[in-house]
């Protein structure tokens, strides 16, 4: 087998060649990637900081919002930094690097996403008990489990792609290291790691979305003999989730529950799942919260006197 260190850096094709569209996109990037940060970050503070906001559903947004500034910082900054860039390359190592924290995160978020729709489940089907059963310790063990799932899910996909042969060509059709890219640039037949790949990536995304669904099923078949008024709060609750699982599944299960096809469309799609969700989410749940808007309110008001003192 051919030394995986032939090549030592990897060249990004990017976005687009158009030197004038770099420029146009730098500009979008940079304000979307800001808005990233501060609005998620908004959301984890808010959380922090209101008593009101104490029950596990926010203890779970709160770092599900810092796992999207971590997953979206994996990707974009790189992608802001070459679109001004002549020469847009990455070493070897740090395109392993980058590979492994966008499958960690990435991961997490999955293991994350299911976590609560789990709350919301006990929530509405077993209210009376919910505070026992989703107590503080176990929303700490199930946020353990989300971040231990996110590893396993990497190292994985890492190892896969670490013990392949990398002796050239070395442009990748992309704005970041990803495993389908990577695969197209073996030097050996991928069939049976891609075949693995998709097991790991897909499967999961794929089993989580499912399981996901199941349990919105089970609710609503929970509250459709209750109140217009019981259906249309447990609705609300959980209407938030079901929009933001939607938004992350359904490009990752496009993009990976394929094994070495590429297609023209995959670096529009990861812009979505690695941009466009973690931007929208903040507004989502903001937005459709009451209570979260008026925490926010008073985040905003004891900030303003403070900086008048």
């Amino acid at each position: 087998m051919a030394d995986t260190r032939n090549v030592t850096e990897f060249i990004f094709l990017g976005l687009s060649p158009n030197r004038d569209v770099q420029k146009v996109c730098f500009v979008i990037f940079l304000l979307l990637y800001t808005a990233i940060v501060l609005g998620n970050l908004l959301i984890v503070l808010t959380v922090m900081t209101s008593r009101s906001l104490g029950s596990p559903m926010y203890f779970f947004l709160s770092y599900l919002s810092f796992v999207e500034i971590c997953y979206s910082s994996t990707t974009v900054p790189k992608l802001i930094s070459d679109l001004l860039a002549e020469r847009k390359a990455i070493s070897f190592w740090g395109c392993m690097t980058q590979l492994s924290f966008i499958h960690f995160f990435a991961g997490t978020e999955i293991f994350l996403l299911t976590v609560m729709a789990y709350d919301r489940y006990v929530a509405i089907c077993k209210p009376l008990n919910y505070t026992t059963i989703m107590n503080r310790q176990v929303c700490a063990v199930l946020v353990g489990v989300a971040w231990a799932g996110g590893i396993v899910h990497s190292l994985a996909q890492i190892l896969l792609i670490f013990r392949l042969p990398f002796c050239g060509p070395n442009v990748i059709d992309h704005y970041f290291c990803d495993v389908l890219p990577l695969l197209k640039l073996a030097c050996s037949d991928t069939f049976l790691i891609g075949l693995l790949i998709v097991a790991n990536g897909g499967t999961l995304s794929v089993i989580s979305f499912v399981v996901l669904v199941a349990s919105y099923v089970v609710i609503l078949l929970h509250v459709k003999n209750q109140s217009s008024e019981g259906r249309r709060k447990a609705l609300s609750t959980c209407g938030s989730h079901i929009t933001v699982v939607t938004l992350f599944f359904g490009p990752c299960i496009f993009i990976y529950l394929r094994t070495s096809t590429t297609l023209p469309a995959d670096k529009m799609v990861a812009v979505f799942y690695t941009v466009i969700t973690p931007l929208l989410n903040p507004v989502i749940y903001s937005f459709r919260n009451a209570e979260v808007k008026k925490a926010m309110r008073r985040l905003w008001i004891r900030t303003m006197k403070l900086g008048e003192k």
